[in-house]
């Protein structure tokens, strides 16, 4: 069924949600572009401004790391001011409510973490922009270190072990996170609603865990502004904007 008679959706879903046993959401850029942050793919988006460099560039080019690191405190102010929507606030709702132990998202932005589902229950399958790691020691380093470094001379800093220091993100040619991955698709196998939001569901392999959740018997809901290649498989698709069709199932 698709619909986007808001009404109509809402009391779908609903009823959809208090008969499941066993809820996962999944989560894309859609769900926090409310929030002031902007996507990546669409038109005015992140990439039609800058091509991404992908991570063999990074890995291999100081000047590539330093264009990264300029293209990233060229957006912090952004990711600093942003605070969780009413997307987030309804599933962390859901996740309070224990009926969602966990929750897949594509997203960089902690704002799952901070509309309080605990970091643990929140899998990160294309990473966290907040932070960096050491692509060495996998060391953990905090942003305001590394950019009062830069600014103060251009360079970003290496770690102390040596090794490159990145934001915790995946970039093009980066291996996917093998633990978040596996996770992700064992959640997707074993519930019984799985909730697409705000993904355009074009990027993969996280775009096969809807087919995989769907094909384990879990009903699926895709809830995007535009049409998705999967809304054929849904369950229910609901073309609204997402804040408008979650905000009645805030609770928290």
């Amino acid at each position: 069924m698709i619909t986007a008679d808001l009404d109509i959706a809402v009391s779908h879903l609903r009823d959809l949600i208090n008969g499941a046993r066993r809820i996962v959401p999944f989560t894309g850029a859609g769900i926090s572009t409310e929030c002031g942050i902007p996507d990546f793919r669409s038109p005015g988006g992140l990439w039609t401004k800058n091509r991404p460099i992908p991570f063999d560039d990074y890995m291999a080019s100081e000047e590539a790391r330093d264009e990264a690191w300029r293209r990233r405190w060229a957006i912090d102010e952004t990711f600093a001011k942003a605070r969780p929507g009413r997307g987030h606030l309804a599933l962390a709702s859901l996740y309070k409510s224990g009926k969602a132990p966990a929750l897949i998202t594509q997203n960089i932005d902690n704002l799952h973490q901070a509309s309080g589902i605990a970091a643990q229950d929140v899998i990160e399958l294309h990473g966290n922009t907040t932070y960096a790691l050491c692509m060495n020691c996998a060391q953990r380093h905090e942003l305001p270190g590394i950019r009062a470094t830069f600014e103060a001379s251009g360079r970003a800093p290496d770690c102390s072990c040596g090794g490159v220091i990145k934001t915790a993100t995946v970039s093009f040619g980066q291996p996917m996170p093998v633990a978040a991955m596996q996770r992700a698709q064992a959640l997707a196998s074993d519930c019984d609603l799985f909730l697409s939001v705000g993904s355009s569901l074009a990027v993969w392999p996280a775009a096969g865990i809807p087919l995989l959740a769907k094909r384990n018997g879990a009903t699926l809901v895709i809830v995007n502004r535009e049409p998705t290649e999967f809304d054929e498989f849904a369950d229910l698709v609901v073309r609204n904007d997402i804040g408008d069709a979650l905000a009645a199932f805030v609770t928290h």
